[in-house]
């Protein structure tokens, strides 16, 4: 057997995870997945397995996409697996959510194999992570801002973000992409390239393609090392963290029962941090810092999680969700805007808008000024809509990390819950918020090189 499948067979056994007997395959097509279908076909009958092959066409590459699906298909019949098999329209559910195509296209990868794995009775799925995913995941969420359980990275196993009856697994975890690459030929198995991951546009194509090069050569040599050294140890100090805070939070309880208070502030600062965020996440809510930080700042202030509900703590600790008399309605109204149009100006929500459109490409950046912004216009297109804020809209601000709830901004910019309502955004036709008032503008309606004309956009009290 080849020394790379014995390393990943190494693997299952020291983490648990050879005692499965039937696992869905995420394949794609490119080497990595390509890899691991090869390899654990040739370990199933040392582990005892059964395996399945699943397969997501994101339709995001035209006849490349196609010609992936029907590279799996065939592979996937030729080792005698079965093979399961979807096509989503990634852009089109990307607009209607507003969120980003690799947003849009990883909820519709987990949805499809978690959904497969429970009606086809899988209850693994093993995905083709490796080490150099783990590398940009760390300047991903170190960009972010990720506490040292973010930092931490992907784990060998863990729960589906879908559905945590369904486990994932990562067997390839500690191999770089280059020895996965080696095997391939070596084998001389048939691979795609995916042209995607050479795209600007996407940050983690920018840190795989320009940041880690940059660090490589000019910084650390051993970079990749490195970094998964104190990804090593982020995650022992995290799995430490989280114990100690399952115990304090399991003797507050025994205390609460007793008739003892419990001393949540007389806890190091970082144990009453993952306290919070522990029981934020039982109660199915994210534990972001900024929400964390408000909760242990502040025992008994109310803060509002969605229309109609808070989250409070108490002196002792205690995270709890409450309701409330419901908020104002959100306000329906809402006008469609011909930016071709003459006058170029429109009445709506208490403000006046007025834009006109610059030929060309200006080098210079824009200089902001007050109630005026400048966007990409090929990106806007000629037809708008104003309308106000409604639950679930997302909006990407510029510089940000990438689509986020814009109740969460407006809650991070303390903008009062009956203030958000009468807010005034702006959308494209196809219902992507470029603007809302107050805000940074939209990252993906910024000015770049590729930019031939501007909208230059001015706003007013009506």
């Amino acid at each position: 057997m080849h020394e790379l499948a014995l390393h990943v067979e190494q693997n299952l056994r020291r983490y648990g995870l050879s005692r499965l007997s039937r696992v869905l395959l995420a394949v794609s097509g490119g080497v990595d997945s390509t890899v691991l279908l090869d390899v654990l076909t040739a370990l199933a009958p040392v582990l005892g397995w059964s395996l399945g092959v699943a397969h997501v066409e994101h339709g995001l590459r035209g006849k490349a996409g196609v010609a992936d699906a029907r590279r799996v298909r065939a592979l996937s019949r030729r080792l005698n697996w079965p093979i399961y098999e979807t096509s989503v329209n990634v852009a089109a559910a990307a607009r209607r959510d507003g969120i980003s195509i690799e947003m849009a296209a990883r909820s519709a990868r987990h949805e499809f194999l978690a959904r497969t794995a429970r009606e086809k009775g899988f209850p693994a799925v093993a995905l083709a992570h490796h080490a150099d995913d783990q590398v940009e995941l760390f300047f991903l969420r170190l960009l972010r801002g990720s506490g040292v359980e973010g930092l931490a990275g992907m784990k060998w196993s863990s729960p589906s973000p879908v559905d945590r009856s369904v486990l994932l697994i990562r067997p390839l975890l500690d191999l770089p992409k280059s020895a996965l690459l080696a095997y391939a030929r070596e084998r001389r198995l048939p691979f795609s390239e995916d042209a995607t991951n050479a795209v600007p546009d996407f940050l983690r194509n920018r840190v795989r393609n320009e940041l880690l090069p940059l660090l490589r050569r000019r910084y650390q040599p051993g970079l990749d090392q490195c970094i998964l050294r104190t990804m090593e140890i982020a995650a022992a100090d995290a799995d430490y963290l989280a114990s100690q805070a399952r115990s304090w939070l399991a003797s507050r309880k025994r205390g609460a029962a007793a008739g003892i208070a419990a001393d949540f502030d007389a806890l190091p600062l970082a144990l009453q941090r993952e306290c919070l965020r522990a029981q934020l996440l039982d109660l199915g809510h994210s534990g972001d810092f900024d929400l964390v930080e408000r909760l242990r700042t502040g025992p008994g202030r109310r803060w509002e999680i969605s229309p109609g509900t808070v989250v409070l703590r108490d002196p002792g600790g205690s995270v709890r969700i409450e309701s409330v008399e419901s908020s104002p309605e959100f306000l329906s109204e809402e006008l469609l805007v011909d930016l071709e149009r003459q006058p170029a100006s429109a009445d709506f929500g208490g403000l006046r808008f007025q834009w006109r459109f610059a030929s060309g490409r200006s080098r210079a950046k824009p200089r902001r000024r007050a109630g005026s912004e400048v966007f990409d216009a090929g990106l806007v297109g000629t037809r708008i809509k104003l309308r106000h804020w409604r639950p679930g809209d997302r909006f990407w601000p510029i510089g940000g990390p990438g689509n986020a709830k814009l109740q969460d901004l407006l809650t991070n910019e303390k903008v009062p819950a009956a203030q958000r309502r009468r807010l005034v955004l702006a959308c494209t036709a196809s219902g992507e918020i470029f603007w809302v008032q107050g805000l940074r503008i939209s990252e993906r309606f910024k000015l770049t090189d590729r930019t031939r004309k501007q909208l230059h956009w001015r706003w007013t009290p009506a």
